[in-house]
């Protein structure tokens, strides 16, 4: 009976332990879907500094944070990054905890305040966004702009790039073209002159967003045709892919794939033929010049013998050596026979 009560108890206490097990990691995934981000100081003035920590992010997540100005934490950032002071911002990295700790500098953002410390899920972390009441002392304050509520943007039709580069694209210029989607309004209110993100990625590297505005106005229930531009950096090839957001949500994602640009290749292949040709033919034609002994003047005839002497050899093009073809006996040296000497009548 002993026996039977230890084991029903043993049972009982491994169900417990295994259940408690299998809640332990919810627990921790319900922590780690509630990010939160605290300030070191809730006012600082322009040329300032404060830290921004966060937990619950995360492990490794490349994180955005930025000033935003029109904003609030239960809205959200209102005007897009546009209402941030972008060129200020920080990045920072969530460790293997979820945490992170970050100096950044206070800069005025572009609009006014209310204003709020952003912080963003760049790439690692889903599109996870807090942001944190803050003010700037001494920067204007005005009352939020309206707002077009109800309003929910979907994509409803297949994506394209439309429109070609041109030929200088094969000599490194920058590759254009424009995306082109359909977009329905599935909320209960208009949606006017909504401002998509449009980014590039390349590999594992994540998207650069730019703000494209479009101009016009989506009613509720009905669809719209949006063309957007993009384009790439000077000399990029390989396979890209483009994605656009409208919020934290993204829209689109679509591949683009530019080919290499020969004719940077063929142009510096060209070069590094060319040049050095030049310039041996350069460096030959100043041998020619500098070296002595060259050159048709300086050629010079086979010698010619007169009564058995060998005369000094003339060179070529010399008038006076030209004339010069015979040797006149009679200016021999004195050592010469005398039978090829003159005699005068009358002498002994």
């Amino acid at each position: 009976m002993t026996t039977t009560r230890t084991t029903r108890t043993g049972a009982l206490l491994l169900v417990l332990a295994a259940l408690a097990l299998s809640l332990l990691p919810t627990a921790t995934a319900t922590a780690a879907e509630a990010p939160k981000v605290t300030v070191s100081q809730k006012e600082a003035g322009k040329g300032g500094e404060i830290t921004v920590s966060g937990a619950g992010w995360k492990p490794g997540a490349l994180l955005m944070l930025l000033i935003c100005g029109q904003s609030t934490p239960e809205k959200g950032v209102i005007g897009g990054t546009n209402s941030c002071a972008n060129t200020d911002g920080r990045a920072a990295t969530a460790d293997a905890e979820g945490k992170f700790s970050k100096k950044m500098p206070v800069a005025e953002p572009p609009t006014p305040c209310p204003c709020v410390v952003h912080v963003a899920v760049v790439t690692g972390g889903g599109q996870d966004a807090v942001d944190v009441a803050f003010t700037v002392a001494g920067h204007p304050t005005a009352p939020l702009p309206t707002q077009t509520g109800g309003g929910r943007l979907a994509v409803l039709a297949s994506v394209r790039l439309e429109g070609s580069s041109g030929v200088l694209v094969r000599f490194g210029a920058p590759a254009r073209r424009n995306v082109v989607f359909t977009v329905g309004n599935l909320g209960s209110g208009p949606v006017k002159d909504p401002v998509f993100q449009v980014g590039t990625s390349h590999g594992v590297f994540a998207p650069q967003y730019e703000e494209r505005q479009w101009r016009g106005t989506v009613e509720p229930g009905r669809k719209a045709l949006v063309e957007l531009p993009v384009e790439l950096s000077a000399g990029a090839y390989g396979d890209y892919r483009v994605t656009v957001k409208y919020g934290d949500k993204v829209l689109v994602e679509q591949p683009w794939g530019v080919g290499r640009p020969w004719g940077v290749v063929v142009f510096w292949v060209l070069l590094a033929v060319v040049v050095p040709a030049a310039l041996f033919r350069i460096g030959m034609a100043v041998v020619d010049r500098v070296r002595p002994g060259t050159g048709a003047r300086h050629r010079t005839r086979p010698p010619r013998t007169t009564s058995g002497r060998t005369t000094p050899p003339v060179a070529a093009g010399d008038p006076a050596g030209a004339a010069d073809t015979t040797v006149l006996p009679w200016f021999t040296p004195d050592s010469a026979p005398s039978e090829n000497r003159p005699t005068t009548k009358g002498h002994s």
